[in-house]
């Protein structure tokens, strides 16, 4: 297969003969992305009592806010608060297809992870990204750094996760073929 040039469509084009093309979804790379650039990532995700405690159980968090809806009835918010770890995976997970499937080498850190505003069961979480820096990898050529800040917000608008991200992209000129079976 040859790879066709393609622009910041999110997508890879490649020949698939008998008159079609091919297109394999994929994220950005790092000349793709813009300073100042904003995306929404639709769709949204309804959180469950299921999301939260197979989560909360998976990773040993035994907290009762998560767990026990009799105990969480008692506290300040008067029912179960979804795991924020689970509304931080799931912040970022919600922007992997847009901005960085097959298209990242590695993550190199979150900050400034912030949740002012509690996420229940039944709520949606909308998440939306700002490119805040891109630069060239001093240390290894063909790869770039991009600074991300993702926000998530309820159905009803409300920020309940904030997060900077720091994630090494590929240029297109380096990245990889993507294989057949990827």
């Amino acid at each position: 297969m040859t790879r066709l040039s393609g622009s910041v469509s999110s997508v890879g084009e490649t020949e698939a003969g008998a008159g079609g093309r091919e297109i394999i979804q994929r994220g950005l790379y790092f000349e793709e992305f813009a300073v100042g650039d904003r995306y929404r990532h639709r769709p949204g995700r309804t959180a469950t009592e299921a999301d939260n405690v197979l989560f909360s159980s998976l990773t040993m968090n035994t907290q009762a806010l998560h767990l026990d809806a009799a105990y969480a009835a008692t506290q300040p918010f008067g029912q179960r608060l979804m795991n924020s770890m689970w509304t931080l995976a799931t912040m970022v997970g919600a922007s992997v297809t847009q901005l960085t499937q097959g298209t990242l080498v590695a993550q190199l850190g979150l900050s400034d992870i912030a949740f002012p505003a509690p996420l229940f069961h039944g709520d949606t979480l909308y998440t939306d990204t700002e490119i805040l820096d891109v630069r060239p990898s001093a240390s290894r050529p063909g790869q770039g750094i991009v600074t991300m800040r993702h926000t998530g917000r309820n159905q009803d608008g409300v920020v309940v996760a904030t997060a900077t991200r720091v994630a090494l992209m590929w240029r297109r000129d380096a990245a990889p073929e993507v294989s057949e079976e990827s």
